[in-house]
């Protein structure tokens, strides 16, 4: 900026309302370009890559969203001023789960045959629909929060090249042979009827939910009366039990007891370590190993559905323990992984009893057509009528649910596909090692132990608005091909590919002349947003150069949760495609939650609304609450005093000192650049010190963004101008009074402005609007200024060498101001204000430099100082206070009592004014000797004293009037501005 783009300072108001500015702010960025220009007036070889999580905007964004977005927002605005080239592609994830159900309770729909009754073509339509609702409310919020991200070109993972490039990534893994068939027990939703991932299975888990805890009996086929007793919390899995599992290494007892609920004596066999699960005495008959009980044939339960094959006879396996239930493991094929895996090495044949709606088949002709979880009570009634329960109660465990729709999740033997994760396990975790996680614990824990304990990816959706598997099948299965584009299907690069249109393209099968058909199966919505790296760039049917410079991302960011989703799915996908992780750096957030820790809910009336806070606070005072209240990785609790105290506190301290400037510079002309700077070695003491403490904030603040630390580099800041108001500003504020301008004045002027200058440039990053705003008036005149504080430059810190200089003056100053708090608490104890003076006091140590003594001297408002006091650790202040300097604290408290009248008449800091007064005694000499001081602190011209009773009205109305004790002294006050008699 040069001095053609404004003189004099723009006047700051002091009721300043951030919201307001921040509207003000944000039109000129759009008039001006200001993001754009951002981008392109940095290198296009110093490029620093970041990626957007993609949100659903088929709801409204809520208070988490701006922590999410605050945070994606700042290191990409510190790498700008740092002279990197960001570019940021905004992206939307509009396929899945969620758009599904959303669409489903528009339309009334309870299931799948709902939507095929309706058509899979209206139905999609329908979720293209609502997978843009809310774009527009996204995209306002998006701007309100300042977050700046490229929305006019922004990826769309229902757009044909977008589905492409998923379908080309995933031909990748099947020509690696990493895309496979199975048939596993899987997370299923009933509701949805669809299976889902582990990733997808962690994001719905909740705890405390009561099951019931119940021990059935399996009587041994060629022994009646004699029972194993196992345990179970899923008392629907029985029906479909097929074998009984005993651990290897377990003692076994079979006991003669009483039957709790039949009262009659039986047999039972059990671990002898779980004998206390017995209700009543029991005898030992006999020790037993589990080699002696493999092969061992008992009567199932149920003979719903019995499989021809063998089935229902004891096998070992190697996870049966004896930490809970009886040591016998009931084993249902179709609803366990270790289950099925069991059955499958032991050649146990699987056995449904239940469909794909969550439902008993008809065949189970006691619970047909109940839901699984509906069945858990009839039963255990029909178990214990049968004398088969030997007891029942309850547990309290952490249990999962659909992550969308909230339907307690099955597990469930199906035909489904998978990506070989766990082939890939070893390079996952090396990958994972390589990432910078923040904070560092989630590397070698959550995400850690996720992937050491990695399975393979469940792809397949049984569901209708979600990217296609592009696998093609010939009639007799027999014979598979992996598509990885539209063109290898004769389609127009603008195809829709998504059912059911591509549904009915057929290819030949050139192993037996038949006819391919897709499979049904479409895929996981995390693959989408996973394989964004790849697909954003429509990779690789064109754009292979900008995906090779945007790839890996230097930052991403998003909530805890996404450790097993967004972050999961992007590392799996770049590990199993490009062999290396796609990303480097990655901050976890934990989650919003009310003061109290509870989470927010519109039910429990404790939500948030976002866009009211950002309308009363503004939206920095949100941003700068969630980078300084606690660390990356602790929860946030928030309630919107939260956000009032950043107004009421950081942002009013800061914009004081920043008014206070821009007033008392436009008084006295001051100009940046106007006078010859005064060097620093001449500057004062105080001056130098900022200046030391300002290298010094520059350097940490810079070292924290560098290790993604947002809130040590926040209360960096925040510690710097406090230090600049609260001690700099409130020190020098004589220094600016006065009215001889001298190189003492034009220094401090120098120093205080580009200290806030550069205040704006480190908060520019944390609080973009409030930070623009401050700059653009400060930055007026200042020679090769930016056009704006996010085109400027990152500020550089001082050498080495002054940093060792500085070190010793800040070491030096802190003493100082250590010394003055003890003063203060010495003041108090002994009751004696600070406008009192007091002949002097005893501090410990060595003699303070000359000019950190005076500001002792004049904080504690003491006439001399001593050293050495005899604890080594205490200030001892000499209280005897002599008539003088009664006189003289007198004399300071008339100086408030004027300036706050001034303050009440509404005079202007600079206007000068006439005084009258009447005051006797003690108050009226305290005048009488200290009267040029008053003058001169308070701006007065002159100081008259009547003489006799004032009565009311003495005065014209020129004069301002202000009555009332002094120390318990009477003092009556006239004020008009100087020459407003004349």
């Amino acid at each position: 900026m040069s001095e053609s783009q404004g003189g004099a300072f723009a006047p700051v108001d002091s009721r300043v309302s951030f919201p307001e500015v921040e509207r003000r702010v944000r039109a000129r960025w759009e008039a001006e370009g200001i993001f754009k220009r951002s981008v392109e007036e940095r290198p296009a070889d110093r490029s620093w890559v970041f990626y957007e999580g993609p949100p659903t905007a088929n709801g409204l964004p809520g208070l988490h969203h701006v922590l999410a977005r605050a945070f994606k927002d700042l290191f990409p605005r510190y790498k700008t001023m740092q002279g990197h080239r960001v570019v940021r592609k905004g992206g939307w994830d509009t396929h899945g789960l969620p758009v599904e159900v959303e669409v489903e309770k528009e339309l009334g729909f309870k299931g799948k045959q709902d939507i095929e009754a309706y058509g899979i073509a209206a139905f999609n339509e329908k979720c293209r629909e609502s997978g843009n609702r809310y774009i527009r409310e996204w995209e306002e919020f998006t701007h309100r929060v300042g977050f700046w991200l490229d929305l006019d070109n922004p990826y769309i993972t229902y757009e044909t090249p977008y589905m492409e490039s998923v379908w080309a990534v995933l031909k990748s893994m099947w020509d690696k042979d990493l895309l496979y068939k199975g048939y596993k027990v899987v997370p299923y939703c009933p509701r949805c009827q669809t299976p889902l991932s582990s990733h997808e299975l962690s994001q719905g888990y909740e705890d405390d939910i009561k099951d019931p805890s119940v021990y059935p009996l399996f009587e041994l086929r060629d022994e009646p009366g004699t029972y194993f007793l196992a345990w179970t919390t899923t008392p629907w899995t029985l029906p479909g039990n097929v074998a009984l599992a005993l651990g290897p290494d377990i003692e076994y007892v079979k006991v003669r007891t009483r039957h709790p609920v039949t009262g009659e004596d039986v047999k039972v066999i059990l671990a002898e370590a779980r004998l206390d699960v017995l209700e009543a005495e029991h005898e030992v008959l006999e020790k037993l190993r589990s080699k002696d009980l493999v092969g061992t044939f008992y009567r199932p339960l149920y003979e719903y559905l019995v499989p021809k094959e063998p089935a229902f006879f004891v096998v070992e396996a190697d996870f049966v323990d004896v930490e809970e239930g009886t040591g016998v493991v009931h084993t249902a094929a179709a609803y366990g992984v270790d289950d099925l895996r069991l059955s499958l090495e032991k050649g146990i044949p699987v056995r449904h009893v239940v469909d794909l709606q969550g439902r008993f088949m008809p065949e189970v002709e006691k619970f047909a057509g109940m839901f699984v979880k509906d069945a858990d009570v009839p039963i255990m009634v029909d178990l214990s009528e049968r004398g088969l329960l030997y007891k029942k109660g309850t547990i309290r465990h952490t249990y999962p649910f659909c992550w969308r729709c909230g339907t307690p999740l099955l597990y469930y033997a199906l035909d489904s596909w998978f990506i070989a994760t766990s082939r890939m396990r070893e390079q996952l975790v090396a990958n994972n090692h390589a990432i910078n996680w923040v904070p560092e614990h989630i590397r070698d824990g959550r995400m850690g132990d996720w992937l050491e304990n990695n399975v393979d990816w469940s792809l397949s959706r049984y569901r209708y608005w979600a990217t296609p598997l592009p696998v093609w099948e010939c009639d007799g299965g027999d014979h598979r091909v992996c598509v990885g584009s539209a063109a290898e299907l004769g389609l127009p690069p603008d195809a829709d590919l998504h059912r059911p249109h591509i549904d009915e393209v057929t290819l030949p099968c050139k192993e037996c002349g038949g006819t391919m058909r897709r499979v049904v199966d479409l895929i996981d919505v995390w693959f989408d947003s996973g394989a964004m790296p790849y697909a954003q760039h429509h990779w690789p049917m064109e754009n292979q150069e900008t995906f090779a410079a945007q790839f890996p991302a230097d930052f991403i960011c998003e909530a805890i949760d996404q450790t097993r989703g967004w972050f999961y799915s992007l590392l799996a996908i770049s590990t199993l495609v490009s062999g290396e992780p796609s990303y480097r750096n990655v901050i976890c957030l934990s989650h919003v939650v009310d003061a109290e820790g509870k989470k927010m809910s519109k039910s429990k009336g404790n939500a948030v609304d976002p866009m009211e806070m950002m309308d009363t606070y503004g939206a920095d005072a949100l941003r700068w609450y969630f980078y300084t209240s606690v660390s990356a990785g602790s929860e946030y609790r928030v309630a919107p005093k939260m956000f009032a105290e950043v107004v009421s506190g950081f942002f009013r301290m800061l914009w004081n000192s920043y008014s206070f400037f821009v007033t008392y510079a436009n008084i006295d002309g001051f100009r940046p650049g106007a006078a010859a700077e005064v060097p620093r070695a001449e500057r004062a003491l105080l001056d130098r010190w900022l200046l030391a403490e300002l290298d010094a904030t520059v350097a940490e603040v810079t070292t924290e963004l560098d290790a993604y630390d947002a809130t040590g580099a926040g209360r960096a800041i925040q510690g710097f101008v406090e230090n600049l108001s609260n001690w700099y500003v409130r020190r020098s504020r004589r220094r600016f009074w006065k009215s001889e301008s001298d190189s003492d004045k034009l220094s401090a002027y120098q120093t205080l402005h580009d200290a806030l200058l550069v205040v704006t440039q480190l908060l520019a990053p944390f609080t973009p609007f409030l930070a623009d705003e401050v700059y653009r008036n400060l930055a007026r005149g200042v020679e090769g200024a930016a056009d704006s504080v996010h085109l400027a430059a990152w500020p550089k810190s001082a050498p080495a060498a002054a940093a060792v200089a500085d070190a010793e003056l800040a070491a030096g100053m802190a003493r100082a101001r250590r010394v003055v708090e003890m003063g203060h608490k010495e003041r108090d104890r002994a009751n004696l204000k600070v406008r009192q003076p007091l002949a002097s006091a005893t501090v410990p140590g060595p003699p303070l430099p000359g000019e950190l003594e005076a500001i002792v001297l004049d904080e504690l408002n003491l006439k001399a100082l001593a050293y050495g006091a005899e604890d080594g650790h205490e200030v001892v202040l000499d209280t005897d206070v002599t008539d003088d300097l009664r006189r003289e604290g007198l004399a300071r408290e008339v100086v408030r009592r004027v300036q706050g009248a001034r303050k009440d008449a509404g005079y202007n800091i600079d206007d000068r004014i006439d005084v009258q007064y009447r005051a006797e005694g003690d108050l009226a000499e305290a005048i009488g000797a200290w009267g040029d001081h008053i003058r001169k602190e308070t701006l007065a011209t002159s100081m008259e004293a009547l003489d006799g009773t004032v009565a009311e009205g003495v005065v014209s109305q020129d004069w301002f009037v202000s009555d009332g004790p002094v120390e318990g002294r009477p003092l009556w006050l006239a004020l008009r501005r100087a020459g407003a008699g004349e």
